[in-house]
């Protein structure tokens, strides 16, 4: 990708969701699965599936193509009105579609990129999460985010809070959702969350706990959150390899700081159809200067009606030239 999404241009053309039905003869998994986000040398190619202004039937049948192409994530959105378009249209709730695509799935992560952390309780998403990663067998990466889309906020009762207290939630959330993952009660009092000898049982299939990716570019808060906690940061790039670059070499120096190897944290961007016109070699090219830059993982956004065409051409054109990288 050369030239790269601003926030608004990516969230215009790209927002998650995938579909639904009831699991058929899943066999259960009989051993815990590892969670972990993909090597420091590993490429991985994803979707995001805008669930705004389409139906149902669409969204599944594209979550289902990716899995079949073997892209190697598929994410929705977390979304209760359609974002930078006609607020009055439909859009579906991020949560259950991800239960549904994940049952109707076979091999693709899932994900949310990503939930906002103002809609729900932390303890609460953490049941929400646990149950999604037993339906898909393990499959599941938690995107987290501290909330930005002041209209459903309103339109909803939701308290919008500053950016600031935003964030500050967003870093309690993660202490409470990670305790909640890994011990047999939890207890926690934080200025925004508490809990009292809180179970959460079944844990996660993925142990300790699925891979969190954190989403957002706040240099005081969401970042330094990231570089402790994540396993993957998404993040909206300015325009150009060298300007990828110079941002991943800013985060990696945040994850020494804190104690951890830059290389344990995926960086993640999401790319649209202008950045992946042009002929096979010259979509290569982009990618190959973005994977140099420290980035290793592409998400395709896709608003509807999606591009099918541009999925499979990503599948069968793109994604085999870094499949041994």
């Amino acid at each position: 990708m050369v030239e790269s999404l601003s926030r608004r241009r990516f969230l215009k053309s790209a927002s998650l969701a995938t579909v639904t039905v009831a699991v058929t003869g899943r066999l259960a998994m009989t051993q815990p699965v590892q969670a972990a986000a993909a090597g420091a040398n590993a490429v991985r190619f994803g979707v995001h599936i805008v669930p705004q202004h389409t139906t149902y039937a669409e969204i599944l049948q594209t979550a289902r193509e990716a899995d079949e192409l073997g892209f190697d994530t598929a994410f929705l959105f977390d979304h209760f009105i359609p974002i930078n378009s006609d607020s009055t249209g439909p859009c579906f709730e991020g949560w259950t579609l991800l239960s549904a695509v994940a049952a109707q799935t076979k091999r693709v992560k899932v994900g949310l990129l990503v939930t906002g952390n103002t809609y729900r309780n932390p303890a609460i998403l953490a049941k929400m999460a646990a149950t999604v990663d037993h339906v898909s067998n393990g499959r599941l990466i938690l995107g987290l985010g501290a909330g930005w889309f002041e209209l459903e906020h309103t339109a909803y009762g939701i308290p919008f809070y500053t950016p600031s207290e935003r964030a500050k939630r967003l870093t309690e959330a993660i202490e409470v959702i990670k305790q909640l993952f890994t011990q047999p009660k939890s207890n926690f009092n934080g200025e925004y969350y508490q809990l009292k000898d809180a179970p959460c049982e079944p844990k996660p299939v993925q142990k300790p706990y699925p891979p969190l990716l954190i989403g957002g570019m706040g240099p005081k808060r969401v970042q330094p959150l990231a570089a402790r906690h994540a396993d993957i940061w998404h993040f909206f790039p300015g325009e150009g390899a060298q300007s990828v670059k110079a941002t991943c070499d800013n985060f990696n120096k945040l994850c020494q700081k804190v104690g951890r190897d830059p290389a344990q944290v995926e960086k993640s961007i999401s790319l649209d159809g202008q950045q992946l016109s042009g002929s096979k070699e010259e979509v290569r090219d982009r990618i190959k200067k973005l994977v140099d830059a420290g980035v290793h993982h592409f998400i395709v956004s896709l608003s509807p009606p999606y591009d099918r065409a541009l999925m499979q051409r990503v599948a069968k054109e793109v994604i085999p030239a870094f499949r041994s990288a």
